[in-house]
């Protein structure tokens, strides 16, 4: 009796686990992130390969582009994307596998506007 009620525990912390990683790592993944300028003398758009991984953000792209960020389990976006000198620093919020929020250049120039994602794959 005493072995079976340790199994039992021992299983419902296995699954209890596994139901918080699948939660806090539920925004893991290839993100497909279109960056809109709406104020400043910034380029128009940009799009940018994002990866997610254990809800930390990287850039997932050939070119010299930095993003460092944060993606918690209720999918709010705290990043920020810097090339060279010029940063912008991005919030926003993920849900499914669409995500919008906004951005501002720290900096040189000054801008600021918009992000969309989208999960790939």
């Amino acid at each position: 009796m005493r072995m079976t009620t340790w199994l039992g525990a021992a299983a419902a912390a296995i699954a209890f686990a596994s139901q918080a990683q699948a939660q806090t790592n539920r925004f893991d993944g290839n993100w497909s992130v279109e960056v809109v300028t709406e104020q400043g003398a910034c380029d128009r758009a940009y799009r940018y390969p994002v990866i997610v991984q254990n809800g930390q953000a990287r850039y997932g792209g050939p070119e010299s582009f930095n993003v460092n960020g944060q993606v918690r389990s209720n999918g709010a976006v705290a990043a920020s994307i810097s090339r060279g000198q010029d940063r912008a620093n991005v919030t926003g919020q993920l849900s499914g596998n669409t995500g919008r929020g906004t951005w501002t250049t720290s900096g040189g120039r000054v801008c600021s506007g918009y992000w969309n994602a989208e999960k790939r794959g």
